[in-house]
């Protein structure tokens, strides 16, 4: 049997041993690490995801060594990290559930690229605030820190899947200013999902309400999975661009 990995420098190895310069280049382009794009100065060391998940697999770390991964520099370290995270907190009792939710959320600035998002906030802070009051969620959605109203979003793609739409609405609402691409394509998804997940009468009072002032990518994410003479109607109409 294989030994567990179980502080952070050894996930670190464990890591690196799988690193490639080339995909380390391709990444940083992919993931927009240039001057002034999202993932400005962010570093790769070239693993793959499901890489990354291999090396989870091995990984039993404490959460005091998972948050030492998420403030790693590279951006493969704090995937492993917020994987580990959404695992480990699945596992956790009540008590440690909220050393888990409340550490992610003090280290949101570490949490910063979709994909780290995407696979962790609905993991962690949707399964937390399911039965509990959503009031942090709003806070999330009107933090200046892109990541944070990413976060909001997607926490609730859990409530989605158990069937509840209204708080992807008010977030929904709340953010058809927001002047970030990746908010629009997040709100979007989420919408979309909504819909394809046996509410689309709520969908479809949403797009009718709002889909004129929607940013196009939002609205082109929302109503991907429509009928197409739908998605034509939708993005035929005039566009109202006032708040």
């Amino acid at each position: 049997m294989k030994q567990k990995i179980t502080t952070a420098a050894a996930a670190m190895s464990a890591l690196k041993a799988h690193a490639s310069a080339e995909r380390a280049a391709s990444s940083a382009w992919f993931f927009k690490n240039g001057p002034g794009q999202y993932g400005e100065g962010d570093k790769f060391i070239g693993v793959t995801v499901p890489q990354t998940r291999s090396v989870l697999r091995d990984c039993d770390l404490p959460v005091a060594e998972q948050l030492k991964l998420l403030k790693s520099p590279y951006h493969e370290s704090r995937l492993l990290a917020v994987l580990h995270l959404s695992r480990s907190f699945k596992k956790a009792d009540q008590a440690q559930q909220k050393i888990i939710y409340d550490a992610y959320l003090a280290n949101t600035a570490y949490v910063n690229n979709w994909d780290l998002v995407d696979s962790s906030a609905s993991e962690i802070v949707g399964i937390y605030l399911f039965d509990r009051s959503r009031t942090p969620l709003l806070g999330l959605a009107k933090s200046k820190l892109l990541w944070e109203r990413r976060i909001a979003v997607l926490a609730t793609f859990h409530f989605i899947k158990q069937g509840e739409t209204a708080d992807i609405l008010k977030l929904a609402t709340l953010l058809l200013n927001d002047k970030e691409d990746l908010i629009h394509k997040a709100a979007g998804w989420m919408l979309r999902e909504m819909g394809g997940r046996g509410n689309m009468p709520a969908l479809l009072a949403f797009l009718d309400e709002h889909a004129s002032k929607m940013p196009r990518t939002m609205l082109r994410y929302a109503i991907e999975k429509l009928p197409e003479t739908k998605r034509h109607y939708y993005l035929k109409l005039p566009r109202n661009n006032s708040p």
